[in-house]
């Protein structure tokens, strides 16, 4: 009896060892596979949310996957993983950090720039009219030989406008009391107006060539008035042109010509 008793025994032993490891292998891969399905699906969510996981990044290796991925989230405005140290498994940066969405706008220049204005050209625009004057003229009064007696009075505008010279000269030897008068018959159909740089004209009787003259005397300093807009009003400035050294001669006779825009107006006179 013993000797059948053992080898039953040893089967049982050995059939109930078996079927104890069996069962052990079997519950021990069912948890071990769905823990690791469950890590990964874990590890896949998280990378997709921008927090990388231990097991993620060694799925990855240098991250270069998840940190792309980041990237490109981020640029849409999302929050991405940087990926940068996903070898590691330590947490990505925020997407937003590196996230470039906005655009910058640059500020527009206005063109259109403020222009100067010029005076007009017009000789008749009052803006670009002055009246001639010792200030903005150069005076000269030189004897002529013909015709005899005679004295050339003349004006250049100095100046950057054009000028008027109205009526006639109003002339001053040295210390004289009068004024000498102009001849009407001179008198020019419109004033005469100098551009800047032209010159206007004046002639001078002296004295009477035929000695019907009193009074006469020499004069060493000559004195050139300018009349305005009315007759007889002050012009500006007077000019004092040089005479001779040995002064000019004149008489009761002493007339002038009206201001006139050509010398040969009054070339015969």
């Amino acid at each position: 009896m013993r000797t059948r008793r053992t080898p039953l025994l040893a089967v049982t032993g050995v059939a109930l060892a078996a079927l104890a490891l069996t069962a052990c292998n079997g519950d021990d891969g069912v948890k071990d596979e769905g823990a690791s399905r469950s890590s990964a699906t874990a590890a896949t969510t998280a990378g997709n949310n921008g927090a990388a996981t231990p097991s993620d990044g060694a799925k990855t290796g240098s991250g270069s996957t998840s940190g792309s991925s980041g990237s490109a989230n981020g640029s849409s405005g999302s929050s991405g993983s940087s990926g940068s140290s996903g070898s590691s498994g330590s947490s990505g940066s925020s997407g937003s950090s590196g996230s470039s969405g906005s655009s910058s706008s640059g500020g527009s220049a206005s063109s259109g720039g403020s222009s100067s204005s010029k005076g007009s050209s017009n000789p008749w625009d009052p803006k670009n009219r002055v009246l001639c004057n010792g200030s903005n003229t150069r005076v000269t009064a030189q004897p002529v030989s013909r015709p005899l007696n005679h004295m050339l009075i003349t004006v250049k505008n100095t100046g950057s406008k054009y000028c008027d010279l109205t009526y006639f000269p109003v002339l001053r030897f040295d210390e004289m009391q009068w004024v000498p008068q102009a001849d009407e018959k001179t008198h020019p159909q419109a004033v005469t107006t100098l551009a800047p740089g032209q010159s206007g004209y004046a002639a001078v009787l002296l004295s009477a060539a035929d000695g019907s003259g009193d009074g006469g005397m020499t004069g060493h300093k000559l004195t050139v008035g300018f009349q305005g807009k009315t007759p007889n009003s002050n012009g500006g400035a007077a000019a004092t042109p040089s005479l001779p050294a040995k002064g000019v001669y004149y008489d009761s006779t002493l007339k002038v010509t009206y201001w006139q825009q050509s010398r040969d107006d009054i070339a015969g006179w």
